[in-house]
């Protein structure tokens, strides 16, 4: 079966240059889809479940880093960066590759050849948690701080909502639904534009289409076909996990 491949970067010609050459020096992978920021690359990853994303460190919406941290550890990473040698040496004392901007065919051909030998011995993709932790701090925010308030509207009243009192938020039509304990109210705002917005340490998206708040978990559970079920502590519905998240509630 042939490798599958995407690649995020907000930089379109960067992009294209790196397809360019992975085409060349890799012509048995398959780059399925190109993503130009954050929110794009998690919903590629969570259609596609690629094998290898390329993702550039600095994107709008979500940075590679905070894409990397929510992705499925089915798939292998490969940040792309124009750090200094300060941080070139962080990733090198740690199992994570990197591509440093622009990127040279020396240095992508030996990062062909380590996801290679990754994928002919089936090794899981190698733990970044501690490296993210690190990087993200020193990384200068180009968003706006973590969302919270929700202005949503319940028919023609328009409720101003603290972000913490939602349970979830979940995508319908043109619409989001806002769920808290007092019921359901409506914005317009896409969910992959709201899940760039929230803190991802206190509302994980666990469906290309839903959103919930960490606190209002109350457990999970396995369906007949294996996939995670979440329960809520102040809500009857039950929201499925997508394969892509799943690994979010391995520590629950």
């Amino acid at each position: 079966m042939r490798a599958t491949a995407i690649i995020a970067d907000d930089e379109i010609h960067l992009a294209e240059y790196l397809n360019d050459r992975l085409t060349q020096l890799w012509p048995e992978l398959d780059i399925v889809g190109i993503a130009k920021n954050g929110p794009e690359a998690l919903r590629l990853i969570d259609d596609e479940a690629p094998a290898i994303a390329f993702l550039d460190i600095r994107m709008p919406g979500l940075t590679g880093l905070e894409v990397a941290k929510r992705i499925d550890q089915r798939t292998h990473v490969v940040f792309v960066t124009a750090y200094d040698q300060y941080a070139i040496d962080a990733f090198d004392n740690e199992a994570a590759d990197y591509l440093l901007k622009p990127v040279a065919d020396d240095r992508l051909a030996k990062s062909i050849d380590r996801l290679k030998k990754r994928l002919a011995d089936n090794a899981p993709p190698q733990a970044v948690s501690e490296l993210l932790t690190r990087l993200a701090g020193s990384l200068t925010k180009t968003t706006q701080p973590w969302l919270r308030w929700i202005r949503a509207s319940v028919g023609d009243v328009v409720r101003q909502i603290p972000v913490e009192e939602v349970l979830f938020f979940q995508a319908q039509d043109k619409y989001v639904v806002v769920t808290t304990r007092d019921g359901e109210s409506l914005i317009r705002t896409g969910i992959a534009e709201l899940a760039a917005q929230l803190n991802p340490d206190e509302f994980w998206q666990v469906h290309r289409s839903t959103i919930v708040n960490v606190h209002a978990i109350a457990s999970t559970r396995k369906d007949f076909n294996g996939h995670t079920i979440v329960k809520l502590k102040q809500h009857k519905q039950e929201l499925p996990v997508s394969r892509a998240y799943a690994h979010l509630f391995k520590q629950m």
